[in-house]
């Protein structure tokens, strides 16, 4: 199954090579598409060095920062334009550990339609965070699933990897959200399209160098929207469609059942 991994960046020269060096290791046959939205400390130039040293990487130049929603859903287009079997998101600041790529992925080979790189699933940790931190992101993740109904426990992890026939499925051009929601709201249009979700264990660990895009703003859109998500679907009636079954390490359904 033919892999994209999609790395959004901005002023990460820093890690981009620690990082796309470690991805190769990981996963030495993934394509990787480095979307760079206008880095002004030299990112997409190291970008396009290290594609010239390691080979099968493409880097995308964009003019100012555009969203990490926006840059997930450029690649997700070129991904299934250009015929990939498994869509990737991950950070590259090394907050996501380039070495569980082989299990992420591995979910989405056995069947799932998300495989997502958990924090709060036996065995996952956040090593570095403080107690109130770690309680606002739990609640956060609680609260998405109580509201809108399903049952994936870190829907805001931004590690993860996608079957790309189901992301086609999804009409990109709705999907506005970016940051956390953008993860919650991703996840959750898998489920409503009856995609089968599966967590895995990940060690998520703060960067160590270059500055965090975390924002207020981020964790508040991701809380309205998720509030409006629940609403709007409960007075619609809308539920999701039934369970889509896939042969293990093909793109094809085998059936839907309840």
């Amino acid at each position: 199954m033919r892999t994209l991994i999609i790395l959004p960046t901005y002023n990460e020269a820093d890690n981009l090579d620690t990082v796309l060096r470690s991805v190769r290791l990981a996963i030495p046959d993934a394509s990787v598409l480095v979307i760079d939205d206008g880095s002004p400390d030299g990112t997409a130039d190291l970008g396009d060095e290290l594609a010239d040293e390691l080979g099968n990487i493409k880097v995308i130049r964009r003019s100012g920062k555009q969203g990490l929603g926006s840059a997930y859903r450029l690649g997700f287009r070129l991904g299934i334009e250009q015929g990939y079997d498994i869509l990737v998101e991950m950070d590259s600041d090394m907050s996501h550990d380039p070495a569980a790529l082989p299990v992420i992925v591995a979910g989405v080979k056995r069947g799932a339609a998300l495989s997502i790189g958990s924090r709060y699933v036996p065995g996952g940790s956040i090593p570095s965070w403080s107690w109130h931190r770690r309680k606002l992101s739990l609640w956060g993740n609680l609260y998405a699933k109580k509201i809108l109904r399903f049952d994936a426990i870190d829907t805001t992890s931004g590690y993860r990897a996608y079957r790309s026939s189901v992301v086609d499925e999804i009409d990109l051009t709705r999907v506005r959200a970016d940051g956390y929601a953008f993860q919650i709201e991703m996840a959750y249009r898998v489920h409503m399209l009856g995609g089968t979700i599966t967590e895995v264990p990940i060690s998520f660990r703060d960067r160590q160098l270059g500055e965090s895009k975390m924002s207020s703003h981020i964790v508040v859109e991701a809380l309205g929207l998720v509030t409006w998500w629940g609403l709007r679907d409960r007075l619609a009636k809308r539920s999701p469609k039934p369970t889509i079954e896939f042969v293990p390490g093909s793109a094809e359904v085998v059936e839907r059942s309840a």
